[in-house]
C-alpha cells in the first residue's frame, strides 16, 4: 500500500485529496481532513437519491491505522 498522488489544498476542514496504490490497483478519492485534533482519512464516496453521501470504499478497522499513518506523514513530508 503506498500513496500514488496526493493534492494539498485548503478546502476548509479537507487539507488533500490522494489516491492509493493497492499492487497496481489505483483507488481513487480518499481524503485527508483536519478534525481539529489531527488529520484523519475519509473515503471516498457517492452521492445517493437522499442527498446523503455514502462510503464507496470500506477500509478494514486493522487497516485503518496504517492507511492513517501512511497519508499523514506522505502529506507532511512532501
Amino acid at each position: 500500500m503506498k500513496i500514488a498522488r496526493m493534492t494539498k489544498g485548503d478546502w476548509g476542514k479537507i487539507k488533500a485529496f490522494f489516491d492509493l496504490d493497492l499492487n497496481g490497483i489505483i483507488i481513487k478519492g480518499f481524503k485527508l481532513i483536519d478534525a481539529g485534533n489531527g488529520l484523519f482519512v475519509g473515503s471516498p464516496s457517492v452521492k445517493n437519491k437522499e442527498g446523503k453521501y455514502d462510503s464507496s470504499v470500506i477500509v478494514p478497522k486493522e487497516k485503518q491505522p496504517e492507511l492513517q499513518e501512511l497519508a499523514t506523514k506522505y502529506y507532511k513530508e512532501n
